[in-house]
């Protein structure tokens, strides 16, 4: 549909939607009402999630379904889409602010001669003009943009915008259009390892747990695991505690890192250096435990305590474990 409001899916392993989906989704309903159109690209789509895009408000889904399209490559995926994007005419394109989507919709926009608005915390129309709101110099000052033209292309992140309420029963149309699905031009990776932590993961998570310098080595972390399974967190890391090898890149908060806006923040032994404030000062409250009562990260925390975090985890996990035994 032209002047369409495109919504990227961002699915999981399973062949589902993630929940952020409802973000996207709810956000381009409230922006363009009937006019949200989810996109897939997948290999295998299932029913289930089909069903879950309509719920969340979607009201057609353009269902890329090809073998060539797992796993991710991100110069099969923007061939496609673009191919797409040049029949259809959306009037935006949106996805969520994920490690896959960073670089696809940046490759998208590219190829389409178009600016991109970059992790995006709000819209609004002015007149027949869109207006996206964005942090910069690592989140101390929002700015306002707009497009010179068509399709506005914008990331948004997780856990800022309202989710669409769920409508039981509505579905969307399921159309499968026909695109060129050109051959991978990289070599994929021939073994992934991926060990799960059982733990939310760490952008869509209401409550994150964050590990600084200050735990002191990886085997420090079973105890910030262990408050996160009580309490249903993910668990992230400093971009120290990633560069000395504690915690994988794909744990690391931060502007270098993962972008998150999680209802509840834990930093425990996290200075608060600048460039790991900008992926997280948009958490709605944030709690920092630290021995220096000069960190710079309680200058935004808006609880803090000064002590050693490892006299205070082991304390909070076992009130939390009496709280939530009543």
């Amino acid at each position: 549909m032209p002047n369409a409001f495109w919504c990227i899916v961002e699915d999981d392993r399973n062949g589902s939607p993630k929940k952020v989906m409802a973000e996207v989704i709810g956000e381009a309903s409230r922006l363009a009402p009937g006019r949200a159109e989810a996109v897939w690209l997948t290999d295998k789509a299932s029913e289930a999630g089909l069903k879950q895009l309509g719920e969340w408000g979607a009201t057609k889904v353009l269902l890329l379904e090809h073998a060539a399209l797992a796993p991710y490559r991100s110069e099969v995926w923007v061939a496609a889409a673009a191919e797409l994007a040049a029949k259809e005419a959306p009037k935006a394109i949106f996805a969520p602010v994920t490690s896959r989507q960073r670089e696809f919709v940046a490759r998208l926009a590219a190829r389409l001669g178009v600016g991109l608005a970059a992790d995006s915390v709000g819209f609004a129309l002015d007149g027949d003009a869109l207006v996206a709101t964005r942090p910069i110099y690592a989140g101390k000052l929002l700015s306002k943009v707009t497009w010179a033209k068509a399709p506005w292309v914008a990331t948004l992140r997780p856990n800022v915008f309202r989710p669409a309420d769920t409508q039981p029963g509505k579905t969307a149309t399921i159309e499968r259009p026909t695109v060129t699905v050109p051959g991978a031009q990289m070599k994929f990776v021939e073994r992934r390892e991926e060990v799960s932590t059982g733990l939310p993961e760490l952008t869509e998570a209401e409550t994150v747990i964050s590990g600084g310098r200050g735990m002191k080595g990886p085997e420090n972390y079973v105890i910030l695991e262990e408050l996160g399974r009580v309490i249903g967190a993910a668990v992230g890391a400093s971009r120290a505690a990633v560069d000395a090898g504690w915690r994988p890149h794909r744990f690391q908060i931060g502007q270098t890192g993962r972008t998150i806006s999680p209802k509840l923040y834990l930093g425990f032994g996290v200075s608060g250096a600048i460039q790991h404030l900008a992926g997280m000062r948009t958490s709605k409250v944030i709690v920092a435990v630290n021995k220096d009562p000069e960190a710079p990260i309680f200058k935004i925390a808006d609880f803090g305590i000064v002590a050693d975090l490892f006299e205070v985890v082991p304390e909070l996990t076992k009130e939390f474990k009496k709280l939530l035994e009543k």
